[in-house]
């Protein structure tokens, strides 16, 4: 009876880690759908890191062979300290080039002098409908938020993004520290996610990992 229950202990053990699966996804042009921008070439080109130029409207570079629906997110991204022209983030739940959700970057905020401007550091949006301006036209202050201890504007900064059914989380994975809660504004309808950039804007990420 003690070896059956030993092994049904381990076989559980093998369950529960198998169900909580680590990946770091590979970030080569062949695995990706580029929508309105065009990758930036890196000399001494990494399989984990992409750049994407800079474009009128938004752009989104979708992962072909990656599901995910709900769980975490770590990725490292960078824009730059240009006023209105860089916002860089992570979009999902992409049902088309212009349906998806989405956790995007204002860097040029993140240490700005206006306390107001600060406040608009990060953007959660679902497009088509909840864009930035609807969002904060009506709902002030509940979809965006500050980045507490930020990095500089043009520096790589670590991310987290916990999505679950009802609610999305952004953290900061240097310290773990909580940046912003919002309610999610769309049922889960895909599993494509992907790299997004803003009107005029470029956009640098690598070392992205996914935690089922």
């Amino acid at each position: 009876m003690k070896v059956k229950m030993s092994l049904l202990r381990v076989v559980c053990l093998l369950v529960l880690v198998s169900s909580c699966a680590v990946k770091k996804i590979n970030i080569e042009k062949e695995n990706l759908k580029i929508v309105n921008r065009e990758i930036i070439p890196i000399e001494n080109s990494e399989q984990y890191k992409l750049s994407l130029n800079a474009v009128k409207g938004d752009g989104l570079a979708v992962f072909e062979s990656v599901s995910f629906e709900t769980g975490t997110i770590e990725l490292e991204i960078r824009g730059e300290d240009v006023q209105g022209k860089s916002f860089v983030g992570l979009a999902f739940n992409i049902q088309n080039d212009s349906t998806y959700e989405a956790v995007y970057f204002r860097p040029f905020n993140f240490r700005n002098k206006d306390v107001e401007r600060r406040k608009h550091s990060m953007q959660y949006i679902s497009h088509p409908k909840n864009t930035w301006k609807y969002l904060r036209a009506n709902f002030e202050g509940q979809f965006e938020a500050i980045f507490n201890n930020p990095p500089a504007p043009d520096d790589w900064f670590s991310i987290s993004i916990k999505i679950e059914v009802d609610e999305v989380y952004v953290y900061d994975k240097r310290n773990n520290i909580e940046l912003m809660k919002v309610k999610r504004l769309e049922k889960q309808a895909s599993n494509r996610i992907g790299f997004w950039t803003g009107f005029n804007s470029k956009g640098d990420f690598k070392n992205l990992v996914i935690k089922n």
